[in-house]
Order: structure tokens, then C-alpha cells, then sequence
């Protein structure tokens, strides 16, 4: 191992010892998890903002070779801002009033599944009672997990204001970020002693990172057209509520599409038997469609992580920090291999990979 291996390996080490005791003190003194929830407040929307950024240069970088940056922002923010507008004006209406007309069937929905409960007890009464007191017990975990969802929600849309003042931030951030992004680069890169291997390991990191995040936010836009449109043609109620949560949790791999799928196939459940059937094939279709089609050449082969390693990370994900968690894995575990892929115990562990395939 040489010289510029062993400084790497030492700065992930001091990383990771700095994670921990952060993360420690967050759950062990309420005095630092205030301090910790107020700089998150703060930070929220500069890290939301770079990440926009971050998103939007390679277009932005793309018009600057036939007009000036600023017209470039410009013009980006007239497309995004109008297609927003365009797409809550068309939209929003429909949302609103699917949404109303969910919430008014809410009562029927429970009576529902408590009657569905009622006779799979009647079907199962021949089986022993510890079988139905497993039941009892699975049944009282899932009500249990989504109220505290539906409570988490409620209780995070009690801070409109905050998201308000966030949105507001944002563009304007988001503004400056894409105008001085080369500054920002270079004044990032004259910090580090070794230029040339940090500019390469920012290189490879655009390549893993900004790839996987542009077509994997790509792909859920598709999903979500995809599946509202099929679960309209299928005469599904709430077809874009639906539609938009399976988009929404598309971006967690392996286990988001089954996420997506759990709110569809339980309000088909209230319906008939045959609607369930209908919305697990439209499941089945969006799948195979992002799967074989839109990842493959939208996200591409970016990240080049084994599957194994993935669902490793969404575990420890999720165990640590629930759906957000989740969320995080894949890019987080991206970042990593970036760092330290280059070391010399990998690369052996690589070449040996390769070796026996």
C-alpha cells in the first residue's frame, strides 16, 4: 500500500470515527440533537439546492457552448417553472379531487378490510389458536406501522410554513449554485494537497454518482406517467395518487416497487378480487418495463455494484434511518466504493472477481 492509499484509508477512517460520535451524541444529549436538528433546518435547503445543481450543470454546461450561462439558467428555469405551472394547472384539480374523494371513503376502506379480516378469521377458525394469535399479533404490527406513517405525515405537513420558506430558498440558491459552479469547484480543489487524484476521484464520482441520481430521477418520472396511465386505462380508483407514490418510491431499488404496489393492491382488496388482479399485472408490466427498458438504458450500468451489496446497504439503511435511509443507501454506497475501490485489498479482490468469470 502506498503513501497516497494510506492517507485515504486514514481520512475514511477519521470519517467514519466522526459519523459515530455524531451519531452518538445525537441520541445520547437532547442539548446536542437541538443543535444537530437546527443546523440540519439550516442545511436542508443548501444541500437540496446543491443537489438541484448538481442535477441541472451537465445542461446547463451543454448551452453554454452557443449562449452565455446566465441565458442558459435562464432558459432552464423557464422550462422547469413552466412545466410545473403547466402540470399543477392540469393536474392539481384531479389530485385534489381524487385525494377529497379518498379521504371521504376512508370509513368504507376500513370497514372493508375489517370485514376481509373478519372472514379470513371464519376461513382460518380450524387452525390452532397460537396460528390466530399470530395473526393478531402480524395484524396489530402493520396497523400500528401505518398510523405511525399516516401520523408522521400529518405531523410534517403541520410545518407548511417551513416548506414555504425552503421552496422560496431554493431556486434562488439553486440560481447561484449553477452561475459560480466552476468557482466553487476549483476553490473546493485548491484546499486538497493532492489536486490531480482529488480531480480524478471527482471524476469518477460524477460518473457513478451523477449518473445513477439524473436517470434514476428520470426513470420514476416515467414509472409514475406509466403506472397512472394503467391504472386509469384499468378503471382503478385514485389512479394518479397511486401512480405518483409507485414514481415516488421507485427510487428505492429492489424494494421500492413493492412499496409502491402495497396501497394499490390494498384499496383493489376493497373492491373485488378481480381488481386485485388487475393491479398486480399492471405492477408486473411497469416492472418489466423499467427493469428491461428504462434502466438499463437510462441509468445504465453507472454504478457497477454488485446486488448483493446493494441490498446490504438498503438493510443497514433502513435499519438505521427507516425510508430515508433507503433513499440514501445507493448514493452513500457510491461514494464509498469511489474512495475506496482504488485500494490495494480491492483491487486484488477485483482482479480475482474477474478472474474466475
Amino acid at each position: 500500500m502506498n503513501e497516497s492509499q494510506r492517507k485515504l484509508l486514514y481520512w475514511l477512517l477519521i470519517a467514519l470515527i466522526s459519523l459515530i460520535l455524531c451519531y452518538l451524541l445525537w441520541i445520547s444529549f437532547p442539548f446536542y440533537n437541538f443543535i444537530f436538528s437546527f443546523l440540519l433546518a439550516v442545511l436542508t435547503p443548501v444541500l437540496i439546492s446543491a443537489l438541484i445543481a448538481y442535477i441541472l450543470y451537465p445542461i446547463i454546461e451543454m448551452l453554454e457552448q452557443i449562449i452565455p450561462r446566465w441565458f442558459a439558467i435562464f432558459i432552464i428555469y423557464l422550462l422547469i417553472f413552466g412545466g410545473i405551472i403547466f402540470g399543477i394547472s392540469k393536474a392539481y384539480p384531479v389530485f385534489v379531487h381524487q385525494l377529497q374523494e379518498l379521504i371521504h371513503n376512508l370509513p368504507t376502506l376500513i370497514q372493508t378490510y375489517q370485514e376481509w379480516i373478519y372472514n379470513l378469521y371464519i376461513q382460518t377458525s380450524r387452525f390452532p389458536e397460537t396460528v390466530h394469535d399470530q395473526m393478531d399479533s402480524a395484524f396489530a404490527t402493520i396497523e400500528n406501522k401505518l398510523m405511525q406513517i399516516l401520523t408522521n405525515t400529518i405531523y410534517s405537513l403541520t410545518g407548511i410554513t417551513d416548506v414555504l420558506v425552503i421552496a422560496a430558498v431554493i431556486p434562488i440558491l439553486v440560481f447561484y449554485f449553477l452561475k459560480d459552479f466552476p468557482k466553487i469547484k476549483a476553490a473546493c480543489t485548491a484546499i486538497v494537497p493532492e489536486k490531480r487524484k482529488f480531480q480524478e476521484y471527482l471524476r469518477q464520482l460524477d460518473k457513478s454518482l451523477g449518473g445513477y441520481l439524473r436517470g434514476q430521477l428520470l426513470v420514476c418520472l416515467f414509472v409514475a406517467v406509466i403506472s397512472t396511465m394503467l391504472l386509469w386505462l384499468i378503471s382503478m380508483k385514485y389512479p394518479l395518487i397511486l401512480g405518483l407514490f409507485m414514481g415516488v418510491t421507485n427510487i428505492i431499488p429492489y424494494f421500492g416497487p413493492i412499496l409502491g404496489a402495497i396501497p394499490a393492491v390494498i384499496i383493489a382488496f376493497t373492491i373485488s378480487s378481480q381488481r386485485v388482479i388487475f393491479v398486480v399485472g399492471v405492477v408486473i408490466v411497469v416492472q418489466l418495463i423499467e427493469s428491461n427498458l428504462l434502466s438499463p438504458y437510462i441509468v445504465g450500468r453507472s454504478l457497477h455494484v454488485h446486488p448483493v451489496l446493494i441490498i446490504l446497504a438498503l438493510l443497514i439503511g433502513a435499519e438505521a434511518f427507516g425510508i430515508v435511509g433507503m433513499i440514501l443507501a445507493v448514493p452513500m454506497l457510491t461514494i464509498a466504493k469511489v474512495f475506496i475501490e482504488p485500494t490495494h485489498i480491492i483491487k486484488k479482490m477485483k482482479k480475482a472477481w474477474y478472474k474466475t468469470n
